[in-house]
């Protein structure tokens, strides 16, 4: 998968192409997208993105949609474009998990409003809370939804802190879903990666 820091049409693979690196490199994209996963207390998992997981991402949909011509692919770039960091933020498909349908009805109630009380904290530094779905809004006065998409923003000081080895902590401070945990020194040093 080619890595060039900016996803256009002539940078992606062909239909024939990607289904050939696929079964070659699957395991390889699983593998880091496991390790870019942040489990948040019992319900919630922060996946955080990267160009690799945001590439991967669009020639699915490309290959499972069949889609080759280039309006087509322009829109599936276009939809998924702003997931990948921009080298002073992190960004996450967030994913509140509850199996049991209705309990999902019943949390997702209860947590209207909780994309925004996400929450990274690098040690010695100040909180930075979620700039959470830009691109719409997934709640109403009913329900929250089960899929957010978030932003982390960290200031150019945040972003040394992180490099020369600071700890993260990731945490929500919503009511009914209060929950923090240290990010693992492998997952952080993938996060890190990220960071200019």
């Amino acid at each position: 998968m080619q890595i060039t820091g900016n996803i256009t049409p002539d940078s992606l693979m062909s239909l024939e192409t990607y289904s050939k690196w696929r079964k070659a490199n699957k395991p390889a994209v699983m593998a880091h997208r496991k390790l870019r996963s942040v489990h948040l207390g019992e319900h919630m998992t922060l996946q955080f993105e990267s160009e690799t997981t945001i590439r991967y991402q669009i020639q699915e949909m490309l290959r499972i949609e069949k889609i080759f011509e280039e309006d087509g692919i322009q829109q599936e770039i276009d939809a998924y474009a702003a997931l990948v960091p921009s080298g002073s933020n992190w960004t996450a498909t967030v994913l509140l998990e509850y199996p049991d349908v209705s309990e999902r009805k019943r949390e997702l109630a209860r947590l209207i409003g909780v994309e925004d009380r996400l929450f990274v904290e690098v040690e010695g530094q100040k909180r930075v809370y979620a700039i959470a779905d830009e691109d719409m809004d997934r709640e109403n006065d009913e329900k929250t939804s089960a899929v957010h998409f978030a932003r982390f923003e960290l200031t150019p000081a945040m972003c040394a802190a992180v490099k020369a080895g600071a700890a993260v902590k990731l945490g929500c401070d919503h009511t009914a879903y209060p929950a923090h945990i240290a990010v693992a020194d492998d997952t952080l040093a993938s996060l890190a990666s990220d960071l200019k």
